[in-house]
């Protein structure tokens, strides 16, 4: 079953042109980017960097929203490391993914309670669920 809404908090709307050869632009004007393919000599960025930067600052409000459940101050300096990985077997493109959090000072069970709270409830990770490989790492 698919999850409705009740009340849409906010629509993120882009116009792509050329696919991964091409451009991106935001309805609103504060996303313009050209995009290349991973890997190639080309100066703009490519999904999976995005999608990369989306999920690590959506994972870091999740822990914020985590911490207060839990009764604990996350460190100021709190970051998530994202990678994606675009992947082939055989003819077929997969991706996956590993989340390496950086929790300095937090005690590590403390720290693993955060994160995995976080990932239940952060919408990028419940749209990854059971779709792709994810590791969620204590750094």
């Amino acid at each position: 079953m698919i999850n409705q809404n009740d009340t849409v908090l906010y629509t993120g709307k882009t116009h792509t042109t050329g696919g991964r050869d091409g451009q991106s632009k935001s309805s609103d004007g504060r996303l313009d980017i050209k995009l290349s393919p991973p890997g190639s000599s080309g100066s703009g960025t490519n999904p999976e960097q995005l999608l990369a930067a989306g999920w690590s600052a959506c994972f870091i409000g999740a822990m914020g929203k985590a911490a207060v459940a839990l009764k604990v101050t996350l460190p100021s300096d709190v970051a998530v490391e994202t990678e994606i990985d675009l992947g082939k077997t055989d003819n077929a493109f997969f991706l996956q993914a590993r989340l390496n959090v950086s929790l300095p000072g937090l005690d590590p069970a403390v720290a693993r309670a955060v994160v995995d709270a976080a990932h239940q409830t952060c919408p990028y990770s419940k749209a990854t669920r059971g779709n792709i490989d994810v590791e969620i790492n204590l750094v």
